[in-house]
């Protein structure tokens, strides 16, 4: 099943610890393995290329579950490509993340009592670099301590040098090609970070806030309009109604007064509004709201401002220099002073956006910036999904995509923040505006200055694919890593990073995508479902997890609850089950090796092995196989549990302990075993290694004497399959589990030992009759054996002594009273399935429900009636 060439089994086999400590192992063993080399890649290797870059995270953030999950995935794909013999590049890395960056310097220097504009832009870009030197990416650390085996040497981050280059280089190609222009638009304006934020960077939540109506015009010509931002209605321009709408027909086109001013707006008809919502008509504030903005667009509306950048109103009167929520409160007691109020709805709860960052309630605000026109970019990038150049994983998350893409409004890539790639235009004395390349000169003289702006962080992360390889340079890098395999990321953001990597790679690397597959993943939630939040207080530091359990056991926990595109629940219990998992690979391990397991030589050929060997054998292929293809369809919850059960139940609990028999037997059937159990545990660890690599690694080494599995080779299925050893040792199983069922019903401790007379010939089992004692705890049935309770079990007979083990009529009143609950519940669900009215309104659900209570009532019925027969005489 594997090459063991270059595995040869040390001279002495070393000893291994009783109990396996993960807090001694994991630091050094992960250091020992960036010293050798194992995680770099090679452009000038001739092996096929496997490349994922890591999602960046920002230079502030430390590590958080998401990305342990995220990572734990990533690290699996490749090391399992790394074991198959690709050239496998996991391009590490982090994002400069400029709000988040600028907010956490801005905070230091205002303990010292400055602000950034007490430094100037150039003092305080020298700092915020210093901080990143001393204090960020504290991550990278945490990534060592999860395993992660990316290639250090090429980390990258989005303001090195070469990414500098490479967004100038596409900022100047966009430029050129006429699909970057700056235009004055509504943004999400952040009041207190004082820039525009991209959507991503809102969070919507339910605020309670108020629903004010209120009386425009006079006389015959009035309409009400209801609104949450009274203070904005200083700047309507409009009042808008639908064309069709038979109760405003009269007024469109007229003039109306508009309350609290000296002015009058226009009443127009468009199309977007509503008519069965609310009363009909809406306020247009085009420099306040997106919507109104396009509405007054279309109607050539002026726009009027009456906020500045810090949300404080300027509009002339007796509300300029308030805050927008004392205006706000202002304004509605004026309006119901002038009587104008015609309905208050208090508190009225609806979305509102708030910044991510610092949690200000956002503002929208007509401002110049500058947008990419994303109309062929997004058309580009939907059609390589609809043409199959990439794939998305799962399928039916293609949906999500397209409604982002082929609905893709223009993007606003200008902040107003120091910290970031500064947008590359100078202006002119003249009006002259230059979009200055990387190999441009830029202007100089007087008059001239650069744009303060710089870009949305998701434009040069939009990059990363081909930016960590060294573009706009066409390196070898780039020729041998570009495009990416696959990238695995979150669904979430799917529209905000996703797609611009895809507008970004087809249009920079001649219509060639940046990776051939998209696995979304869902986001880890608290174990009843719930998202994490250290407001919830449901917040989990993975590093403690680590430190209590070892970072294998929060791995595997993590794999086994990855499907596809959904959300993933975890509690701390699971982590601790997914830590005796690991306990029990290290015992089993353990107790092989000190019975001589061995990979040396070759398998004996299948007529020289028992059927317990050819069974495990056939099973280890088996599930090589079915590892293999969920592997392919990334389907990491179902592998994780494969590996778990044939691991710990097929291996662990069985193997092991049939061969326990052959081992105390001695001779050639107990080397045959010791070979057939290396073999397996042999490839069982590698199996296993992507999720848990280092239990598996060092039990790995000690079994094998191999130099890694991180360099090994990954396991390939023989093609050996045994259906008639399967069946054999199926049968087996029955005859053991329904037996130990028997004497735990029986109440018979695990350990005691009872007499018995096992009638197995005739049947496949006689030659596992002394692995069945053993098993089962049985003693030779003696000279004053008495058959007080017999077990038909899968053509096999077994007869049991049971003769002063237990207390007979305790046991009976026992059973009895169980059997009596189990005759009542199976009478309940049968009045209740024979009743048709019943049945005629109750749910499918339920009535399914009820014959499961039926099923399972029979059945208890059948055991415990067994279970009374099979009782001795009182």
């Amino acid at each position: 099943m594997t090459d063991n060439a270059q595995q040869q089994p040390p001279a002495t086999t070393p000893e291994l610890p009783t109990q396996y400590a993960p807090a001694e192992v994991e630091g050094p063993l992960y250091e020992r393995w960036v010293e050798r080399g194992y995680f770099s890649a090679d452009e000038k290797s001739e092996k096929s290329p496997y490349t994922v870059v890591i999602p960046p995270p920002n230079v502030t953030g430390a590590l958080h579950l998401g990305h342990a999950f995220e990572h734990t995935l990533i690290d699996a794909l490749t090391r399992r490509k790394r074991m198959q013999g690709f050239e496998t590049l996991w391009q590490p890395g982090m994002d400069h993340a400029g709000i988040a960056t600028q907010n956490v310097v801005e905070r230091e220097l205002g303990k010292e009592g400055k602000s950034r504009h007490d430094l100037g832009r150039e003092a305080f870009i020298e700092r915020v670099w210093k901080w990143k030197g001393e204090s960020g990416g504290q991550i990278s650390g945490q990534m060592r301590r999860l395993g992660d085996g990316v290639d250090w040497e090429r980390e990258r981050f989005t303001m090195d040098e070469g990414l500098s280059q490479a967004v100038q280089t596409i900022f100047k190609k966009l430029y050129d090609d006429e699909l970057i222009y700056r235009a004055e638009r509504i943004i999400n304006w952040c009041p207190r970070c004082l820039t525009a934020i991209s959507d991503i960077e809102v969070e919507y939540q339910d605020d309670d806030g108020e629903l004010v109506s209120i009386k425009y015009g006079e006389g015959d010509e009035t309409l009400v309009v209801a609104t949450t931002r009274a203070e904005t209605m200083l700047g309507d321009t409009a009042v808008a109604v639908h064309p069709d709408d038979e109760r405003y027909k009269h007024l469109v086109g007229k003039q109306i007064k508009l309350p609290l001013t000296d002015r009058t707006i226009p009443v127009v008809a468009d199309e977007h509004v509503d008519p069965e919502f609310g009363t009909g008509a809406v306020k247009v504030t085009p420099a306040h709201d997106p919507n109104d903005f396009e509405i007054g667009q279309r109607h050539s509306l002026p726009n009027i401002a009456v906020m500045d950048e810090h949300a404080v109103i300027t509009a002339h009167g007796p509300f300029q220099g308030l805050d927008r929520l004392e205006a706000r409160s202002a304004i509605v007691g004026a309006l119901r002073a002038e009587g104008r109020v015609v309905a208050e709805k208090r508190p009225y709860t609806h979305s509102v956006g708030h910044c991510s960052r610092c949690k200000t309630t956002i503002e929208p605000r007509l401002s110049m910036q500058w947008w990419v026109k994303v109309g062929p970019l997004a058309k580009a990038a939907g059609d390589a999904v609809r043409d199959g150049k990439v794939k998305i994983h799962p399928q039916e998350m293609e949906k999500r995509y397209f409604d982002w893409v082929d609905n893709l409004h223009d993007w606003c890539i200008s902040r107003q923040l120091w910290w970031g790639h500064r947008i590359p235009v100078w202006y002119g004395p003249n009006g002259e505006v230059v979009c200055v390349g990387p190999d441009d000169e830029a202007p100089t003289g007087e008059g001239w200055r650069q744009d303060n702006d710089v870009l949305d962080t998701w434009f040069s992360s939009g990059l990363w694919p081909f930016s960590t390889l060294g573009w706009p340079e066409q390196t070898e890098s780039l020729a041998k890593f570009y495009p990416n395999s696959v990238l695995v990321t979150g669904y979430d953001i799917l529209f905000f990073w996703v797609a611009r990597m895809m507008m970004f790679g087809l249009y920079a690397m001649d219509g060639t995508p940046p990776f051939h597959t998209i696995v979304l993943h869902g986001m880890v939630r608290d174990q009843f479902g719930k998202k994490m939040s250290k407001s919830f207080g449901n917040a989990v530091n993975p590093l403690d997890w680590m430190d209590k359990y070892g970072s294998d056991a929060l791995r595997f926990t993590l794999a086994r609850g990855a499907n596809p595109g959904t959300d993933v629940p975890i509690g701390e219990d699971w982590v601790q089950g997914s830590r005796n998992f690991a306990n029990k690979i290290w015992n089993a391990t353990r107790f092989a090796m000190m019975n001589g397991a061995t990979i040396e030589g070759e398998l004996p050929p299948a007529e020289e092995l028992s059927a317990t060997d050819r069974w495990v054998l056939s099973r280890l292929n088996a599930t090589v196989a079915e590892v293999d293809a969920l592997y392919d369809d990334y389907q990491f919850a179902k592998l994780s549990d494969a590996l778990f059960h044939f691991a710990w139940d097929e291996v662990f609990d069985w193997y092991v302990e049939l061969s326990k028999t052959t081992f105390m037997a001695g001779g050639e059937g107990a080397k045959v075993s010791a070979r057939v159990l290396g073999e397996v545990l042999d490839v069982t660890l590698r199996l296993l290694h992507p999720i848990v690599p280092f239990v598996t690694e060092t039990l790995w080494t000690a079994l094998t004497g191999g130099e890694s599995l991180v360099i090994a080779d990954w396991p390939a299925d023989s093609g050996f399959r045994d259906a008639g050893a399967e069946r054999e040792i199926e049968t087996l199983q029955q005859v053991i589990t329904e037996v130990r069922r028997f004497r735990a019903d029986q109440g018979l401790q695990p350990g005691q030992k009872v007499p018995a007379r096992l009638t197995l010939d005739g049947t496949a089992l006689a030659p596992h009759e002394a692995a069945i004692r053993q098993l089962l705890r049985l003693l030779p049935e003696g000279d004053a054996f008495t058959a007080t309770a017999t077990l038909p079990v899968s053509g096999a007979t077994v007869a049991l002594d049971l003769s002063g083990t237990i207390d007979v009529a305790a046991e009976r009143k026992r059973l009895a009273k169980d059997l009596a609950a189990a005759e009542k519940e199976k009478a309940q669900a049968e009045a209740k399935l024979g009743n048709e009215a019943f049945l005629a309104k109750a749910p499918d659900q339920v009535v399914d429900k009820i014959r499961g209570r039926l099923t399972k009532a029979e059945a208890d019925i059948a055991r415990l009636t067994a279970q009374l027969e099979a009782l001795p005489a009182a």
